[in-house]
């Protein structure tokens, strides 16, 4: 019988050694540098994109062993847009994951210096995994070089620095979303299905189950950042927030219409090779509950 506790515990722990396998060990030189990338990756985290990596290539009929690299790759790269989304000049958060943030440790520009190592680091660890034909031997590191850019990431963190939230519109924080925090999910379900040797049909419904999780998953996050203390309050009026264009129940209930698109999306795989999908869009329905 399926147990999602279990298959999370299994999958983090091949995740986090992974991780330390790859990041440079804290005795190599520069040691503040190396100090700053290995505290920001391995200070904690749901390690949610990798897992959802490993879960698509084991759905396209691959393996955990074979993803990990992609998988560490993307935790890389998420480690690295949250430093430089808590710089000063971004969003301006002192604390990440319940501890001081980067910059507030090592200092603005180690912190820079930092998330830019990382993503150097998840491209060199995205482009060891060569895919089976008939994909083309970049197409992984392809995949994370297209979420990371002007098209994904980076391009949804310029829009969200110059949003207006007085003109925001449903569209115009969709596009945001789509970009700055689906873009990921998107990439790390595609790394995943490629490293299997997916077939077209099974990569697109990957596809679309991830960007609908991920706008879920931001909606939920937006939600969560509701609350009476000041940096929740300063959260909830940030430029992309859903809430300021919905009522918190309307939000609700079109990140649940989302998770349904997700699962419903992960229809041509088979079932139980789909499950730990269809968990993990039940773990962001249980944060709306």
């Amino acid at each position: 019988m399926f147990d999602m506790a279990t298959y999370l515990t299994e999958r983090r722990k091949l995740i986090e050694r992974a991780l330390d396998a790859v990041l440079p060990p804290l005795s190599a030189r520069p040691r503040n540098l190396h100090r700053a990338m290995r505290r920001s990756v391995l200070c904690g985290g749901k390690r949610l994109r990798a897992v959802m990596c490993l879960a698509s290539a084991e759905a396209s009929g691959g393996s955990a062993n074979r993803a990990i690299l992609p998988a560490a790759a993307v935790e890389l790269l998420h480690a690295y847009t949250l430093i430089h989304d808590d710089l000063p000049c971004m969003d301006d958060d002192d604390t990440r994951r319940g501890k001081p943030s980067c910059h507030v440790v090592f200092g603005p520009a180690l912190a820079i210096l930092a998330g830019d190592a990382l993503q150097a680091l998840a491209f060199e660890t995205a482009a060891r995994c060569i895919p089976p034909p008939p994909y083309r031997p970049d197409a992984i590191v392809a995949e994370l070089a297209r979420a990371a850019g002007s098209r994904g990431v980076v391009g949804g963190q310029v829009d969200d620095l110059s949003a207006d939230p007085r003109r925001a519109t449903p569209r115009m924080l969709r596009s945001i979303h789509a970009r700055k925090t689906a873009a990921l999910f998107i990439a790390a379900v595609r790394m995943g299905a490629i490293s299997a040797g997916a077939s077209p049909a099974p990569l697109d419904a990957l596809t679309s189950y991830a960007a609908n999780f991920g706008l879920a998953f931001q909606i939920a996050d937006d939600l969560a950042d509701q609350g009476p203390s000041p940096k929740k309050r300063k959260r909830a009026l940030d430029n992309s927030s859903c809430l300021l264009v919905y009522a918190a129940s309307d939000a609700r209930r079109l990140a649940e219409m989302l998770l349904s698109k997700a699962v419903r999306a992960l229809a041509v795989l088979p079932g139980g090779q789909s499950r730990p999908l269809v968990e993990l869009a039940g773990l962001v329905q249980s944060k709306l509950d």
